[in-house]
This record gives structure tokens, sequence and C-alpha cells, in this order.
């Protein structure tokens, strides 16, 4: 008798360790999904596309699984794509300010000469006397 109970507690314990991880989904990940929404809506806002396409819709179509996770009350897959969204559009806007900031340089280099080239151009006249 000994040896079918030991032999039952390994199949309980198993049975119970899947319907327990089955059943253990976190609570709805809200801030999660607002945080990502807003920072996607920041990257479209930033021009992310023009600089970060791939990131931007990377972010968008994560934020697009979450919605469907979180609607089938899959929290912990919705979190996740959550977080991976939001990340990808701190990556998106960050590549869209270096852009811009990268484009703000190219016109200073730019201005700077078209100074340099107006002096010269001054510096070489004869004076008018």
């Amino acid at each position: 008798m000994s040896l079918r109970v030991v032999g039952f507690i390994p199949a309980a314990v198993i049975v119970c360790g899947f319907a327990g991880g089955c059943a253990t989904q976190g609570p709805q990940p809200t801030q999660e999904m607002t945080r990502a929404r807003t920072l996607i809506e920041q990257a479209d806002r930033s021009g992310a596309q023009r600089y970060a396409a791939a990131d931007l819709q990377r972010a968008h179509d994560e934020l697009s699984n979450a919605d469907k996770a979180n609607a089938e009350k899959k929290y912990d897959d919705a979190r996740r794509y959550a977080q991976s969204a939001a990340a990808d559009a701190d990556v998106a806007s960050a590549r869209a300010a270096a852009g811009d900031a990268q484009r703000a340089a190219q016109e200073v280099v730019q201005s700077n000469e078209t100074l340099r080239q107006e002096s010269a151009r001054g510096s070489t006249s004869p004076s008018p006397n």
C-alpha cells in the first residue's frame, strides 16, 4: 500500500503544478499598456518614422500583440509585449532625436562653410579707394 501512495504523490504534484501554472496569471497590465501607448504616441510625434521606422513598426506590432493577449486574459504575455513595445518606442524616439541632432549639426556645418566662402570672397576683393 505504501508503494501506491508514493507513486501517487509525484503524479499529484505534477498535475497540481500544471494546473497552478496555467492559472497563475498576474494582474491585468494596465500601467504597462498605458506606458507603451504613451511612448509610442510620443515616438510617432517625434518623427521616429523618418529615422527609426523599423523600431517604431515593431513597437506598434508589439502593442497590438499586447492588446490581443490582454483581451484573451493572457496578462503575463500582454505585460511582456507591452514592456517590449515601450522599449522599442524609446529606441525609436532616441534615434529620432539623434537624427534631428545630426541634421541640425549638418546645417550648422553648411552655414559655417557658407560664411567662410563669403568671408574669403570679401577679403580677396580689391578695396574701393
